[in-house]
């Protein structure tokens, strides 16, 4: 198995190198076969070759059967013009990255700022919405007729509704059986309506799983006094976006929160936080949301290879995690431990 592994910027380097070196553990230990093949992207990219996302690393990543992305500072890239490519955005559409599962689950050790404990996910459409960097064939879903106004453009298809509403009744076959479809048709009547319409289809299809419908306003109320009653939350891509942060750090920590960009061919782990370039270089980041993305991933070549090992990879190595993180002197700073990057990293190896 082929993983294209891209550092990115900021912390991405070092949470990087974690999570290949408990990866490298996973592979000896179940005998996977994996095979890393690493590119640069980011500024390293853009300094040498002035772009952040070169062709030849979406060439690289298209060949692979996953990839392990770092966390970027594209809000700081230059213009597009100028080779300022967000290679997250780049990614999810040449790839067609269309769901991003985001879990989010309380533990019993770790401090969070809601009562109730919790265990949820939020499934994301990925490839669409408001997003002007990823709506159009060609060009932005930005434009400005004149110097003070701007248009945005929200792009909402049924064929993209479809599938992700799919995709979030599967998964919640193999949890606890609840849809919730967040939205805010009361407003966006044709998008969200369509978007609902989509949502309505799968559960007639699905009597079996119980389906309810939220506005986005509501939910983040709702999430907050009771995550408890929600188990897969299914939404278009901003409203995920934002929605999936709250429910993370409602959890205890956007550092806990791992992500998976899936579609039918590849799949991409990708950590839910930032590149945090204020503490990058000072090796007490926490790589546990990039750690459990990957975990993530091979849980997903698992299924579409049908290989058993890497399912029990990803068993394993989400429990290693779940010790290290229960080790105070393990934990880093932001969780309030004590612990180093790498350090955090080798608890996780020892509990392998």
């Amino acid at each position: 198995m082929k993983l294209c592994v891209l550092e990115g910027d900021g912390i991405g380097p070092e949470i990087t190198t974690a999570t290949l070196s408990v990866l490298q553990v996973v592979d000896k230990k179940f005998s996977l076969g994996l095979h890393f093949n690493m590119q640069e992207i980011g500024f390293k990219s853009l300094s040498k070759l002035g772009t952040t996302f070169p062709d030849h690393v979406l060439a690289a990543a298209r060949a692979s059967d996953g990839i392990v992305l770092g966390p970027v500072s594209h809000n700081e890239y230059p213009p597009v013009a100028e080779g300022g490519l967000n290679p997250s955005g780049r990614l999810r559409i040449e790839l067609d990255l269309y769901a991003n599962i985001r879990p989010a689950s309380t533990r019993a050790f770790l401090p969070r700022p809601v009562a109730p404990a919790f265990d949820l996910v939020v499934l994301r459409e990925n490839t669409e919405g408001f997003y002007a960097d990823r709506n159009m064939a060609s060009g932005p879903g930005e434009v400005m007729p004149d110097p003070d106004m701007v248009l945005a453009l929200r792009k909402i298809t049924r064929h993209a509704c479809a599938r992700i509403a799919k995709d979030a009744f599967a998964l919640a076959a193999t949890r606890r059986g609840k849809v919730t479809a967040v939205h805010k048709a009361n407003v966006l009547r044709l998008s969200d309506g369509l978007f609902l319409e989509e949502t309505r289809k799968a559960a007639a299809a699905h009597p079996e799983i119980a389906y309810d419908e939220v506005l986005i306003d509501a939910m983040v109320a709702h999430v907050v006094r009771t995550p408890d009653a929600y188990d897969v939350i299914v939404t278009t891509n901003m409203y995920g976006d934002i929605l999936s942060d709250l429910t993370s750090e409602l959890s205890g920590s956007l550092g806990l929160a791992a992500s998976l960009n899936a579609g039918t061919e590849h799949a991409m782990a990708q950590a839910q936080h930032g590149s945090a370039p204020d503490i990058a270089g000072r090796g007490i980041a926490n790589p546990a949301s990039l750690i459990g993305s990957a975990a993530m991933l091979l849980g997903w070549l698992g299924h579409r290879h049908m290989r058993s090992e890497f399912l029990n990879a990803q068993k394993a190595l989400e429990s290693a995690l779940e010790t290290a993180l229960e080790d105070s002197k393990a934990r880093t700073p932001d969780l309030g431990g004590q612990g180093t990057t790498r350090g955090f990293a080798a608890a996780i190896i020892s509990a392998l």
